[in-house]
């Protein structure tokens, strides 16, 4: 979040001094099994067990970008996957061998690592053994042996595809945002009840072990009294390099660091051209090179063969767009442009970072119940990109939520303290306040990622900075430059301006290595919710809780459409359109339609 290598180091040594006071029992059994917070430390971390005994019998609908990542992140000792569904050559084949592209295939493998690699087999033949795969999910869903799926599709699949499965037994694990409107949300948390199923939606900050320190911090009283949060999320997308715009098979594209596959050449000469590189390689006596271009050439054969597919048979359109046709085949590949397929922002990006925001200021309250927003006031467009995509490149958003003490019945005007709210320990009491609200604000442009991703928590006391997911730093009020010390006695904790010292425990935790961002976490808990089925057990961001960040994200894509129409931004969430069994929607979907369409 633009600071300084020094304003980072001491933001990181005041967190972990932190931590090991807030959370010192975890870091101390941690470190007692050889365990580091970088490790998989979730079933110790989050109270459920290390293994289910019975891995759950999982079917995966959906193997591309991110269901490879979701692949990537399967634990054996929870889950087997008996079952792939997804109509995209490329993504089968992903599904099985991981992902070998990108700037940096070693890393882009290590997060999409594929099946193969996730349960030690040797070759796709050996897996088949193991895995059925289809194309059609429906197809999958039929298939007795699966117990429950893990879905990532389009978003504007999430919810046919959820109902179909829960509708068949299965239970179900989707990923973000939870549905393409607000009334499936509301039809897919029915049906989960109605048929006692586990519903979960891939919002992974709720299993991320940061933000649970983070949160732990907060409910100790540590950064004072919370008045704003300020989240963002900025890339440098720029035409012509865009990731929501991925090639469309048949079209010009590099192919790493060989030839361009242009439109109409023939890919098998093209690939014939790169195995004898391939062989060059080997007589260069460079097997390792040699061993990735072969694995690059058979990804890139598979992708080749996407161009088959006749996506108008899955439901994908053609369009005309202002200066070109656009194909159901690129609907599909890129079906994060448009509003038909997907959400934009806020449902890519901006529903992530609300459901932290509210995940700080709930900590803030003694129940577990989800504080939701009171309004909001956004606007949006696109400012960098073409008119090829509905979907804006800019988001500006401001939300209030209820803060510690909010009383919406406090009538304005003035009162004396010490009449009204008796001092405690002769310090007057303003806790019942209109005005007691927390600001959020939140911005994702593309075009420029200066500042990258985060969360800044401000307190009275202190300040919190969460940054990419994977660092945390803390600070006396608004300095970037003080050591906190964290004080453990009568008052509980509190900050002052001297040095911290040294931090062992929690020094030799963050030397565990890299966080995890929780989706491995995600995915045990659930499995072992499924396993271990309790009333008291559910996964963390079970229907209600995932619908909240739902209908947040799809207010605030109102408000903008409002704004862009000339009608104002500003819109007030209605406690309703938070509520399961209420009809009420915030964006113009209704339960009858959507019951009709999804035979729910």
């Amino acid at each position: 979040m633009n600071l300084t290598p020094e304003e980072r180091e001491i933001g990181q040594d005041n967190y972990y001094e932190a931590v090991g006071h807030t959370r010192r029992d975890f870091l101390k059994g941690t470190l007692a099994a050889g365990v580091g917070v970088g490790a998989a430390t979730g079933a110790m971390y989050f109270g459920y067990e290390k293994n289910v005994g019975d891995p759950v019998r999982v079917g995966v609908i959906g193997t591309g970008d991110e269901g490879n990542i979701l692949i990537g992140a399967l634990n054996p000792d929870y889950v087997q996957v008996v079952a792939i569904a997804d109509i995209r050559p490329s993504s089968i084949h992903r599904a099985f061998h991981g992902d070998w592209g990108g700037g940096n295939p070693a890393y882009t493998h290590s997060l999409r690592k594929g099946l193969m690699d996730v349960y030690g087999w040797s070759t796709e033949d050996e897996a088949r053994k193991t895995v059925k795969v289809y194309e059609k999910y429906e197809e999958l869903l039929k298939n007795d042996d699966i117990e429950a799926v893990i879905i990532a599709l389009p978003l504007h699949m999430h919810a046919p595809a959820a109902i179909a499965a829960m509708q068949a037994g299965k239970h179900v694990l989707t990923e973000k945002l939870m549905a393409h409107n607000v009334a499936q949300c509301k039809l897919m948390g029915r049906v989960a009840k109605e048929k006692d199923l586990y519903l979960a939606t891939g919002h992974q900050r709720h299993y991320n072990v940061l933000y649970d320190n983070a949160k732990h911090l907060l409910k100790s009283g540590l950064l004072g009294e919370i008045h704003h949060i300020r989240a963002q999320w900025h890339r440098g997308n720029l035409p012509g390099a865009d990731s929501w715009k991925p090639p469309v098979p048949g079209g010009l594209v590099a192919l790493f660091d060989g030839p361009k596959y242009k439109k109409g050449e023939n890919w098998d000469k093209i690939a014939y051209e790169l195995k004898k590189k391939k062989n060059q390689l080997k007589d260069l006596e460079d097997p390792g090179k040699a061993d990735l271009l072969e694995k690059q050439i058979a990804q890139w054969t598979a992708w080749d063969k996407d161009k088959e597919i006749k996506a108008e048979d899955y439901g994908y359109q053609s369009m005309s767009l202002p200066n070109r046709e656009r194909s159901a085949l690129e609907e599909l590949i890129r079906w994060r442009l448009w509003d038909r397929t997907g959400g934009g922002l806020m449902a890519e990006l901006g529903s992530h970072q609300l459901d932290a925001a509210s995940i700080f200021i709930s900590a803030l309250r003694d129940s577990d119940e989800k504080v939701h927003p009171l309004t909001v006031h956004a606007i949006g467009g696109r400012h960098t990109f073409p008119n090829d995509r509905d979907a804006e490149d800019h988001v500006y958003c401001m939300y209030e939520f209820p803060g510690q003490g909010y009383d919406p019945d406090f009538k304005p005007g003035y009162r004396d303290p010490m009449e009204n709210f008796p001092p405690k320990d002769g310090i007057p009491s303003y806790e019942h306040d209109a005005n007691k609200k927390i600001t959020v604000t939140y911005s994702s442009i593309n075009g420029n990622g200066w500042g990258g991703f985060g969360e800044i928590v401000m307190g009275t006391k202190g300040t919190l900075i969460l940054e990419k997911e994977q660092e945390v730093m803390l600070y006396e009020k608004s300095s970037t430059t003080t050591k906190v010390g964290v004080k453990d006695d009568d008052d509980g904790p509190a900050l002052d301006t001297q040095a911290s010292g040294a931090a062992p425990i929690a020094k030799a935790a963050q030397g565990g290595g890299p966080v995890s961002r929780g989706y491995k976490e995600e995915i045990e808990h659930w499995a072992w919710c499924i396993r271990k089925q309790d009333k008291e057990n559910r996964p963390r961001c079970h229907p209600k809780v995932a619908m909240g960040d739902a209908v947040i994200a799809l207010t605030t894509k109102v408000a903008i459409q409002n704004a862009n129409e000339g009608k104002g931004g500003y819109i007030e969430f209605d406690p309703e359109w938070f509520e399961m069994d209420s009809d009420a929607t915030p964006d113009g979907s209704t339960i009858a339609a959507e019951k009709t369409r999804l035979n729910a």
